[in-house]
């Protein structure tokens, strides 16, 4: 909500100096509102230029309860018996970190106090699921309008236009270079979803790197829903061939108890290696540039003078990390991708060593 007032309710203690771990993580985290700034009047309120979310909420003692995320006054007040929680509210309540996180919803009695006699569950379209919709629709509107373009001859009897031009190339590199090299004659068959993973990544990492907006791709429950569509594939693509290879491998008898565990181990660790990568790599540089820019506040808290010098240097640093976020997200799109062929073939042709040379070349 832009321009909220933030002086409503119980007023906060002011803090006396810059807390980047606050930032770093809110940032991070999912949240029910989109946070693009925070800024105080010459009165010395505060205020946020914020977009709320919807939120959604079911318990079986209140029912439904629906209504917008500003009504929490970012945490400042309850609203229907249910109170947002935040780092300060954590703290001041000394709340096991363990069972309750920053932005979760809680149900509260007349006195602020957590009521755990009520149970809550959460339907909220926080800023992750928007955003996730968000690209997803994008995805499909680039798609389906390049799709028309081919259906009407332009690309096929002339040569391609506009946006068909742009994605002509990156189409036909994750054809040529990802799915023909690793899935062989069967490539057409897996190349619709090498192409939604690889595209669906690539356009939820770019929007991630505009201020304000999340970072989907840095989320674990992100990566973990994409490595287990994946594992489903692979398994879905796997003959009598694969799983001979994993439980009677062709080595002497007194390895082969050994080597069946670990092959039968690598079954799993494949997906999860997928999920870990992606989430590491995502949120590790939006982590870098929000402590790139932080050091700014951190020594202009100490003074003025050094915050100010620091500056250039800083933002030089940040322009630079975004740029390396952009190739970033080229690339583990396509590491993505082409890791999902590597092991899809490996599926269906029941054999290591017919693509053992890609997997090595890609996993450093």
């Amino acid at each position: 909500m832009l321009g909220q007032d933030h002086s409503e309710g119980t007023a906060k203690p002011k803090k006396n100096s810059f807390d980047a771990n606050e930032v770093i993580f809110g940032h991070v985290l999912d949240a029910h509102e989109f946070h693009f700034l925070s800024y105080k009047d010459d009165e010395g309120k505060e205020h946020a230029a914020t977009i709320p979310l919807p939120v959604i909420l079911y318990s079986p003692q209140k029912g439904v309860s629906t209504f917008m995320s500003s009504k929490f006054h970012h945490g400042e007040e309850e609203y229907k018996g249910y109170s947002i929680l935040t780092e300060e509210k954590i703290n001041k309540l000394k709340l096991d970190p363990k069972k309750y996180n920053i932005g979760q919803i809680v149900a509260v009695d007349e006195k602020g106090q957590i009521n755990n006699e009520v149970k809550v569950y959460d339907f909220s379209l926080t800023r992750n699921v928007v955003q996730m919709i968000i690209g997803l629709a994008l995805l499909v509107w680039i798609m389906v309008s390049i799709g028309k373009k081919y259906k009407n001859g332009q690309g096929v009897t002339s040569a391609p236009k506009g946006m068909q031009s742009l994605m002509e190339p990156v189409i036909n590199f994750v054809k040529d270079e990802i799915a023909k090299p690793n899935l062989g004659h069967k490539y057409q068959k897996y190349l619709p979803y090498l192409l939604t993973v690889f595209f669906f990544i690539l356009i939820n990492s770019l929007i991630g790197l505009i201020p304000g907006t999340a970072n989907v791709t840095g989320n674990i429950a992100f990566t973990l829903v994409l490595a287990a569509i994946s594992f489903i594939v692979i398994l879905a693509s796997s003959n009598k061939h694969y799983w001979g290879h994993i439980f009677n491998p062709p080595v002497p008898g007194g390895v082969k108890p050994i080597l069946v565990l670990v092959e039968f181990l690598g079954v799993f660790t494949k997906p999860f290696a997928l999920m870990i990568r992606l989430f590491a790599n995502m949120v590790a540089g939006h982590i870098i540039i929000i402590c790139l820019i932080s050091l700014i506040f951190i020594f202009g808290a100490l003074s003025k003078s050094i915050g100010w010098g620091f500056s250039p240097l800083s933002v030089a640093f940040v322009i630079f990390i975004y740029f390396i976020e952009i190739l970033v997200a080229f690339l583990q799109a396509y590491i993505f991708a082409n890791l999902t062929a590597v092991f899809v073939g490996q599926a269906f042709e029941g054999s290591h060593d017919d693509v053992d040379h890609h997997e090595d070349a890609l996993i450093v």
